[in-house]
């Protein structure tokens, strides 16, 4: 997404073991805007030690509905399996971005975005995941909204970009006032 928007990144996966994390923090009950942010940090955190002196941002997406946490589906029957859940209900997602320094934390943003999947048929969903294939593994919700999971939702709240999985707008803000982009 920022290589989309002109930013020149360079992608450094960051060993974090996210299930840990995220049974950690349920039994600790808290909220999932708390977890992305962990998350996000702990991702940048783990990079900076091998880039001094570097910005490095780390960023993580939680989905939420109804108190249940999701995670990106390990298969389709998986996949169908949350589409099923989701399905005419309204869920939460929550994106967040930190840029972090010598292990100092410089930004971070959290944002969140609503979003309503209309209560499709089964016929359809097979339609869908049969249309879609093995994209819906990429995806938290197993599904990407700037595509053909757009006919999942007859309700949308928020930013489009958060929906991603990045608080992108919010991020370039950061960038431009730190000199990485241009004013």
């Amino acid at each position: 997404m920022l290589e989309r928007a002109g930013v020149r990144v360079t992608l450094v996966p960051a060993a974090v073991d996210e299930e840990e994390i995220k049974l950690a923090a349920r039994a600790e009950g808290a909220p999932v805007e708390d977890v992305a942010e962990a998350l996000a940090e702990l991702k940048a955190q783990r990079v900076t030690r091998k880039h001094p002196g570097a910005l490095v941002i780390g960023a993580d997406q939680m989905l939420e509905c109804e108190g249940r946490w999701f995670d990106k589906p390990a298969d389709r029957d998986a996949a169908r399996v949350q589409l099923q859940d989701l399905r005419g209900k309204m869920h939460r997602l929550v994106s967040c971005a930190v840029v972090i320094r010598d292990g100092e934390r410089l930004w971070h943003h959290v944002d969140r975005a609503r979003l309503t999947m209309r209560p499709f048929s089964d016929a359809f969903l097979d339609s869908y995941l049969n249309a879609a294939g093995d994209d819906v593994l990429g995806s938290v919700g197993a599904y990407h909204l700037e595509g053909l999971g757009a006919q999942l939702f007859h309700r949308v709240d928020g930013d489009f970009f958060t929906i991603l999985g990045l608080p992108l707008l919010p991020l370039l803000g950061f960038l431009r006032v730190h000199g990485v982009i241009a004013e």
